[in-house]
């Protein structure tokens, strides 16, 4: 897999975060067929701080990532996930600004990573559905691929400081759904939540989500 890009600081996360996992996992990428060109919103499980880089290095293409505002607080590293097209949102609050650069990266036909649980799993086990996957997958029209992390957790568990080597990590692209998959309509109560949910339900059939040691 070759990525096409001018930009550095993207390159090097990539390669980074992609010799880090295989460094310190087994890592296996499933589901090529189901990732679209062009415009596309990827949602996923969240279980450990690698799921971004770690996803982001299984797309040939340099894609925008939501992320808590907090994380841009320190300026090195603040301004790494920016030149790597982070959007800062304030996590728990209808944050206007980060809806409209989201929406507008997806306009230009660029790929965006959300989480739909809104936060790391503190178990493992996945969440319930915030409303902000919803919400811009409904505005949007964009397809969603729903993705499934499976060991990530195991390599950087919530609060450690350093890896832990051996684990087997698999990333696992699901077909793309489309608004008539997602979306219930305009006029219905709840529409982005029920957005998000559906979403979400959309990653927990994906095969990993039942084997034994998720």
């Amino acid at each position: 897999m070759i990525l096409t890009s001018n930009n550095l600081i993207y390159k090097t996360v990539y390669h980074g975060a992609r010799a880090f996992a295989e460094v310190f996992s087994t890592l296996e990428v499933e589901g090529w067929e189901n990732v679209p060109t062009g415009a596309c919103i990827f949602a996923s499980n969240h279980q450990s701080m690698l799921d971004p880089p770690l996803i982001g290095s299984c797309l040939p293409r340099e894609i925008s990532f939501i992320a808590r505002r907090s994380l841009f607080d320190n300026p090195v590293f603040g301004a790494v996930i920016r030149a790597c097209h982070s959007i800062p949102v304030d996590r728990g609050e209808a944050d206007i600004g980060a809806i409209r650069v989201a929406l507008a990266a997806l306009a230009d036909g660029r790929g965006l990573l959300i989480f739909p649980e809104g936060t790391r799993s503190k178990d493992g086990i996945i969440g319930e559905a915030k409303a902000g996957a919803g919400l811009l997958a409904c505005k949007s029209g964009a397809p969603v691929v729903p993705i499934h992390v499976r060991g990530a957790r195991d390599v950087l568990p919530r609060g450690a400081l350093f890896p832990v080597g051996g684990a087997r990590v698999r990333v696992r692209f699901g077909k793309a759904l489309g608004p008539a998959d997602y979306d219930p309509g305009e006029g219905v109560a709840g529409r982005t939540m029920e957005a998000s949910r559906r979403i979400l339900e959309a990653i927990k059939a994906l095969p990993d989500c039942h084997e034994p040691g998720l």
